[in-house]
């Protein structure tokens, strides 16, 4: 199978396994608190919900939270899936690196059938070595920028934003001061960081309001927006202009390397993103203006040769930011699977089993109105499924083990064949999820 399924997965099922946590654990500051880390552990097993889709159809799903297996059968049916060995609850408060060490029956059961075994991220679970090396390097948002910044006189509808390196707390917060003095907005970043967390931006009001940047940086800090102490970045802030229907932000490119080393283009699409954290992402046909596509794809296939040439193989994307012009501004690199990365792979499943032309859009953290069993969310989300289906759109479940949190969400993957479509169907989903804390309060 040519283009990037063939070169992700050879065209044969996979073996998911959901080590976002592993993953993640590799770039926490050594002075992050034990509450911190084991939050971040909990947060990110439910992000690993995301693993049931890594390819076009999983043979086998290792999942480190209890996922019971009707939502395995659901996304089954609507993506045309054979049967998938389900093992779900294997690291409930560890890491799946950890937790296979333990259960070497069930790591040896998930190479016996000779399946490409894919991972949410390359951690020293996989052997270390230069693609691990390059991982590590490239994660780091200032070593991108050395990448960006090397590449940009062949790129010239790209820009990148300027950056400076601050050694501690004390030296950002000088630097932060003076160019808050000056009227500038920052964008303040932990070298490492995932879904917005080590990234904040910092107006100058609310440097001041703060009661100046010394008080801001560790206010962020207790608030775990930020790592403890280190190294931080200070980078420009890019202006999209004011806020509008029309405004192209935040946006992804996304493309495969092989084992040859040959990099394989997936597809650009727009990010949702709150302040800094990424919410989700819409894929498909006309996302994103033809343009604007082009140009990131270029920029994005270069970072790729080179991510290449320094031994990554697998999934990669470039993030990017558009400014008033709509040109794109890359951000950072990841050399990992990522929310944007599921959501092509559904597009690409439901066009080989439906026919071309859909639309993708995933919700990663849709806030639910009371907290819920699985069970209960399973009927909840039954009863929205014909309604979406009477406007056009599928509803897939993807992240479902965080209802019962104190803050309680659920994560989906909506699709249909317009924009339009995909903005009515979350309305209504969203509306529905809002209304369940009534439906509660009803009952007192």
């Amino acid at each position: 199978m040519d283009g990037w399924v063939g070169a992700w997965t050879g065209g044969r099922r996979a073996v998911h396994v959901g080590n976002v946590a592993d993953f993640n654990a590799q770039f926490l500051d050594e002075r992050t608190d034990p509450a911190q880390r084991e939050r971040r552990l909990r947060q990110a097993h439910h992000y690993a919900g995301m693993a049931t889709c890594y390819s076009p159809e999983p043979a086998a799903l290792v999942l480190p939270a209890e996922v019971e297996r009707d939502w395995i059968g659901w996304l089954a049916r609507e993506l045309a899936w054979g049967p998938v060995d389900l093992h779900s609850g294997v690291a409930p408060g560890e890491t799946v690196a950890r937790a296979l060490e333990r259960r070497p029956a069930l790591a040896e059961r998930l190479t016996r059938g000779g399946e490409p075994v894919l991972v949410w991220g390359r951690t020293a679970a996989q052997g270390e070595g230069p693609e691990l090396a390059t991982v590590r390097r490239y994660e780091s948002k200032a070593a991108a920028h050395e990448l960006f910044t090397a590449l940009a006189p062949d790129h010239p509808g790209v820009r990148v934003p300027r950056q400076e390196h601050a050694d501690g707390p004390r030296r950002a917060a000088r630097r932060l001061t003076i160019r808050a003095a000056r009227g500038l907005t920052t964008v303040v970043k932990s070298p490492h960081g995932v879904g917005g967390y080590g990234t904040v931006v910092a107006a100058p009001q609310e440097v001041f309001a703060a009661g100046g940047a010394r008080a801001l940086l560790r206010r962020l800090v207790r608030e775990e927006v930020l790592p403890p102490g280190g190294a931080l970045l200070l980078e420009e802030f890019v202006d999209g202009g004011p806020a509008g229907s029309d405004r192209l932000r935040d946006l992804t490119f996304d493309a495969v390397i092989g084992d040859d080393g040959r990099v394989h283009p997936v597809g650009t699409g727009e990010m949702a993103v709150d302040g800094t954290r990424y919410q989700g992402v819409t894929v498909g046909p006309g996302v994103v203006p033809p343009g604007v596509a082009a140009t990131a794809e270029r920029f994005g296939l270069a970072v790729g040769e080179r991510l290449a040439a320094a031994g990554h193989r697998g999934w990669f994307d470039v993030d990017f930011v558009t400014d008033r012009d709509r040109r794109p501004a890359p951000t950072e690199v990841n050399l990992r699977l990522t929310g944007p990365a599921v959501a092509f792979v559904l597009r690409q499943r439901l066009d080989e089993v439906r026919g071309p032309g859909h639309l993708v859009r995933t919700l990663d953290a849709m806030p639910l109105g009371a907290r819920l069993s699985q069970e209960a969310l399973y009927a909840h989300l039954d009863r929205l499924r014909p309604r979406c289906a009477r406007l056009g759109a599928t509803v897939l479940p993807l992240i479902v083990t965080a209802g019962h949190e104190p803050e309680p969400t659920v994560g989906l993957a909506l699709a249909a064949h317009s924009v339009e479509v995909l903005d009515a169907a979350e309305a209504l989903v969203g509306a529905a999820h809002h209304a369940l804390g009534r439906m509660f309060e009803a009952l007192r």
